[in-house]
């Protein structure tokens, strides 16, 4: 059987342009490279094909003539993936297709009664390697579906939805594609090659704003250190690619699994090697070793979850007065030379403008190097949804098209949404201003930063400036939802 795994075009241009950086999905790779060997897969990122995606699909499944379809997709994605699901029906009438990732995993119950899935044959919930591989085999050998666990199948009765699988043994999985069965190509960070890699699943941390744990259970699991070797070096020598994202849930829950990872690359002796992570305060904290071994292995920036400067808001969070943890983790990375992109989150239910100025500030005094910020998201089947909701903050619980952390979604005790949204975009103009790398930033990454720094910052500074003169703050705020509002619009996909 021939299968296309495809993922979704969407995109979230929180820290910079929308086309400054487009990563492959390892997701649909992963389950690509476990489908049994006598099967033809193959794999498309629409993020690749943003502005011509209809007339891509037509032509190339048109050419494939695949038996099955797979789409991923996460809340906010979910819209495109509905259309995405029509489009091929159109194309190719007999195909199956099959719909995984978090919002399926969460909502198939919901959405199997919604009346949404015409075009959709197959739910896959939580992991898809193995019910994937086991979905393919079924409809190529004639199988029956009922027997296939954390599958979701509807037939003249309705919909089915078999009973969830245990979560996988990371060591039995097979590498994921990287050859020429993924079609689309291009895939960047700036001017660099990127791939992504996975050394670990799953997070034991208690963040009750996170759906992670819906995917996963409040699990931590870690592929053998010789598997995760043999994936960098097919990333390295093979696609010949130097810079990685690492896309684990939080890969340093395991502090001397890490070191001893660490010890690994350094043994493997990879030459320009630069590795990107994501990672949490306590961990990094209290682990200044890990960091320093870290660096040596080529890691060159972290993602660090500070979320906020209010106790009040952490605790709401879940997430513990980790202040002064943040603080020093970033302390630490900045000694060893490690860059910080803080994650930041607005619009808890005590948040007033005040408070938001703070977090922006609390940013500004950490040092990090630039700032990843967010509205509060109230993401389905979180218990920061359900708590939201049961004191009528939640504004929009249904449009998941915004669900993607640009949106509020929600108001607080003192600011309505649209208040909230314009604080949020009004005050990080105001109190951040343009991005301004220091000297070890700076030596990180020489040409992009370069550019930034006598081009692009320059221009845009000018090109405000004229703006401001003549429309203004709300003016210019207009202009940027618009801007928003269109960029997930793909006009040849309208109709379907």
């Amino acid at each position: 059987m021939k299968v296309v795994l495809i993922s979704m075009p969407d995109v979230v241009p929180i820290i910079i342009h929308d086309t400054a950086f487009h990563l492959p999905s390892l997701g649909i790779a992963s389950i690509g490279g476990n489908i049994d060997d006598e099967h033809e897969v193959f794999l498309i990122d629409l993020i690749r094909k943003r502005r011509a995606i209809k007339k891509y699909l037509r032509k190339t499944l048109i050419k494939i003539q695949p038996g099955l379809v797979g789409l991923s997709a996460m809340a906010w994605q979910y819209d495109t993936c509905l259309k995405i699901a029509r489009l091929i029906k159109e194309i190719l009438p007999q195909v199956r297709i099959v719909i995984g990732g978090y919002h399926a995993t969460l909502m198939a119950e919901e959405i199997a009664v919604s009346g949404d899935l015409h075009a959709v044959d197959f739910m896959i919930r939580g992991e898809g390697e193995e019910p994937c591989r086991q979905l393919v085999n079924s409809l190529a050998r004639g199988g029956s579906f009922a027997e296939v666990e954390s599958l979701s199948w509807k037939d003249e009765h309705g919909w089915h939805h078999n009973k969830r699988g245990r979560t996988a043994d990371l060591a039995t999985l097979k590498l994921p594609v990287r050859d020429r069965r993924r079609l689309t190509s291009g895939y960047h960070f700036i001017y660099h090659k990127i791939e992504v890699l996975e050394t670990s699943r799953g997070c034991t941390r208690s963040c009750n704003f996170c759906s992670m744990k819906h995917m996963y259970g409040r699990t931590f699991r870690t592929y053998p250190i010789s598997r995760v070797l043999e994936d960098l070096d097919a990333i390295y020598y093979r696609q010949k690619v130097r810079w990685v994202f690492i896309v684990d849930d939080n890969m340093v829950l395991s502090p001397k699994r890490v070191i001893e990872l660490c010890d690994a690359i350094i043994a493997r002796n990879y030459k320009g090697l630069h590795l990107m992570v994501q990672a949490d305060c306590i961990s990094i904290a209290q682990n200044e070793d890990m960091v320093r071994k870290m660096v040596e292995a080529g890691f060159c920036s972290v993602f660090l979850g500070i979320e906020n400067v209010s106790k009040e808001n952490l605790a709401t969070a879940g997430k513990g007065n980790i202040r002064n943890s943040s603080q020093k983790a970033v302390d630490i990375c900045h000694k060893y030379g490690l860059m910080v992109l803080a994650g930041l989150i607005f619009g808890f239910p005590d948040d007033d403008e005040e408070s938001i100025i703070a977090n922006y500030q609390f940013y500004k005094e950490l040092g990090a190097d630039a700032a990843y910020c967010q509205i509060l998201t109230p993401y389905p089947k979180t218990e920061m949804r359900e708590s939201l909701r049961a004191e009528g903050l939640v504004t929009n619980p249904s449009d998941l098209r915004k669900y993607n952390g640009l949106w509020a979604n929600v108001r607080t005790r003192h600011l309505e949404a649209d208040k909230l949204q314009y604080l949020f975009w009004y005050h990080r103009q105001r109190v951040l201003g343009f991005w301004n790398p220091d000297k070890r930033t700076r030596s990180q990454g020489k040409i992009w930063i370069s550019i930034w720094r006598f081009a692009f910052k320059p221009f845009l500074k000018w090109r405000y400036k004229k703006m401001m003169k003549k429309i203004g703050w709300k003016g210019r705020y207009q202009r940027e939802v618009k801007r928003w509002e269109n960029l997930n619009t793909f006009k040849d996909l309208e109709g379907y």
